[in-house]
């Protein structure tokens, strides 16, 4: 590209040079003129053809003074086919066929004048004619072809570009219709779902016969409340084109203690080590260690409700590692979760309490798709993601994530 341009810039240079050369060569040495005057003539329609590209009129006034004066014929080429580029009505193309061929008139007259092999040249009619059709006509058709072309070469450009961004407009506007049918959906079933999920936990509280139970119920609605403000940041991330997502802070490291107690109140035995010395690192980092403690504490939950979690969080040079142990045996689908005290958090027993569930706990559902998730969420910091049983039994998650994706 660069190459191009400078060949580009260079080309006036070289046309200016080529008109210096050839107007310096004298039409006949017997006129009497010296070589000093062709040469300061012909200096005059280099610069000027070198600066036709800006403004050609200057080169079109020489070459039609030069050529009758001093039959000096390359200006007047040039100017042609310049003009013929840039002129497009019909009143300035009349008006510069007419300048030239009252030049063309004039050289005429004054061949005549001089005679000899001047006469025979600019004034005999064939000579005229031929003169008119090298220097006038074929340079200046040339230069309505150059034109057509460039103008023809301009709109495919811009008819490129024009359908270039309509397709772009339309990949986003079905982009922007399948958000708002997910944000819909999303909001239809999940959302609906979560808060009859909230609600019954209100009811279950206030008609709890025990401290325990009410307490239990309490976390639940205060739990189903947070993930309804998750999901309305969600919804509004994606109908981000129709209305802006008034975003909360989200989770870091701070916060994992309070993720912690969740689960502890659930009857999970959860225990927190930290390894080196702590320190602050960046949202998107510590928001990842996060989400996979998360994560792996909620397929504690679904998979082995009884077994002992330790969440390790060391703070390497240029590593946080973040790994969740457990150990103990997994429970089977359908067993039974107490709290601390022995209790069903389920259940509430009490005068006129409704059971949240009979019989014992349904397995919970899931999608299968979170620890994928967080192992791509992990490779984009640079990170890796290594999960799956321990050889003396349990289940081990282990996550390393680049310091440096802080910056």
């Amino acid at each position: 590209m660069q190459v191009s341009r400078r060949i580009e810039g260079g080309l006036p240079v070289l046309l200016g040079l080529a008109v210096f050369v050839v107007s310096a060569v004298p039409f006949d040495q017997t006129d009497g003129l010296t070589s000093p005057v062709f040469v300061t003539t012909a200096a005059a329609a280099g610069v000027a053809a070198w600066w036709a590209r800006r403004s050609w009129w200057p080169l079109a006034v020489l070459g039609a003074v030069f050529y009758v004066w001093l039959v000096m014929w390359p200006p007047l080429m040039v100017a042609s086919y310049y003009a013929g580029t840039t002129l497009r009505g019909a009143r300035g193309i009349a008006s510069y066929l007419g300048g030239t061929a009252v030049a063309l008139g004039a050289a005429v007259v004054v061949g005549d004048l001089i005679g000899g092999r001047r006469e025979m040249v600019t004034a005999t009619p064939a000579n005229v004619a031929l003169m008119a059709m090298a220097l006038v006509g074929l340079p200046f058709v040339f230069g309505l072809w150059t034109r057509a072309r460039r103008d023809v070469l301009a709109a495919a450009r811009e008819r490129a570009d024009r359908l270039e961004r309509e397709q772009v407009m339309r990949a986003e506007q079905a982009r922007a219709q399948e958000r708002a049918r997910i944000a819909r959906e999303m909001h239809d079933v999940v959302a609906h779902r979560v808060s009859l999920m909230v609600l019954h936990a209100g009811a279950l509280e206030v008609r709890a016969a025990d401290e325990p139970t009410a307490r239990t119920a309490s976390m639940i609605g205060d739990i189903g409340r947070e993930a309804l403000a998750n999901l309305r940041e969600l919804l509004g991330v994606l109908r981000s084109n129709q209305q802006p997502a008034e975003l909360s802070p989200q989770p870091t490291l701070a916060d994992l203690d309070r993720l912690l107690d969740q689960s502890r109140a659930l009857g999970i035995s959860v225990r927190r080590h930290d390894h080196g010395r702590p320190r602050a690192l960046g949202s998107t980092v510590e928001r990842t260690a996060y989400r996979v403690v998360q994560e792996a504490l909620t397929n504690v939950h679904k998979h082995a409700r009884d077994a002992h979690t330790d969440v390790h969080v060391r703070f390497l040079n240029d590593t946080l590692q973040v790994e969740i142990l457990n150990r103990g045996t997994a429970d089977g689908p359908g067993a039974e979760r107490s709290l601390p005290d022995g209790r069903d958090p389920t259940r509430s027993d009490g005068p006129g309490a409704e059971q949240a569930l009979s019989g014992t706990e349904r397995a919970l559902p899931g999608a299968g798709w979170g620890l994928a998730g967080l192992r791509e969420r992990v490779e984009l910091l640079g990170g890796s993601l290594a999960a799956g049983p321990r050889q003396d039994g349990g289940y081990r998650v282990t996550a390393d994530i680049p310091v440096r994706a802080a910056a």
